[in-house]
């Protein structure tokens, strides 16, 4: 596929804080997991100023879909999720390209892949959230990886058989409910990429990290641990 995108323009990631970033590549704008509202860490966004083109949800719960209905209302984008998440999304008007665990689809962005996650599922309103997914995303300049929230799984290791080399990789750090910093250094060596934007860590009590500890974790394997202040943008 001939992506249309600006080969004078860098991947570009904003941390948000939790699990939300932002992603821009192939000339888009992609928004994974918002959850800034309630997000007593990241007062200083305003949620009213994103205007992203794709929103990527990984799973259903509160702390990764909270402000994914008012962003998609309010900037039109459309949803990339597993077939119940874009279900739901579209009971509340909303557009989106619904996919599953291990298909592909070719974006005018780039291509997106749904890879295995080992989490859990439910909406706030009780449903099914559908299967729990990482994304693998690549075009003709970029190829990042965004875990979602998932325990180390050895399915981590397909990702370089099937998928083009990554730039880098979005990992949970926090532990408890995903990987916490020592299983994602692992998971940086079955998914042989070299650098890592931590994510999913200090929210709150249960994910609270010691910094300086997991940038020595990867450090010790020759790996890179980057972990962005919120509202911080980095250039890959």
């Amino acid at each position: 596929m001939d992506y249309l995108c600006d080969k004078s323009e860098r991947m570009q990631i904003t941390y948000y804080g939790h699990s939300c970033v932002e992603v821009k590549t192939g000339g888009k704008k992609l928004l994974f997991d918002p959850f800034i509202t309630q997000n007593p860490l990241a007062k200083s966004v305003d949620v009213s100023s994103l205007n992203p083109d794709f929103i990527l949800l990984s799973h259903g719960h509160g702390d990764h879909v909270q402000d994914a209905i008012q962003i998609g209302q309010s900037s039109g984008a459309s949803f990339i999720s597993c077939f119940e998440m874009v279900s739901w999304v579209e009971g509340k008007g909303l557009k989106g390209h619904p996919m599953n665990i291990g298909g592909k689809w070719n974006f005018d962005f780039g291509t997106v892949k749904l890879v295995q996650a080992v989490h859990s599922s439910k909406l706030p309103d009780g449903q099914y959230g559908g299967p729990e997914a990482g994304f693998v995303i690549w075009n003709e300049e970029d190829c990042f990886y965004f875990a979602g929230d998932t325990a180390l799984t050895m399915d981590m290791q397909l990702i370089p058989m099937i998928c083009p080399p990554l730039q880098v990789a979005l990992l949970p750090v926090g532990d408890n409910f995903t990987m916490g910093y020592e299983d994602a250094v692992v998971a940086a060596d079955f998914i042989q990429c070299d650098t890592v934007v931590g994510i999913h860590y200090d929210t709150f009590g249960y994910i609270k990290i010691d910094k300086e500890a997991a940038r020595q974790a990867f450090e010790s394997v020759g790996k890179e641990l980057i972990l962005l202040e919120i509202g911080q943008t980095i250039t890959i």
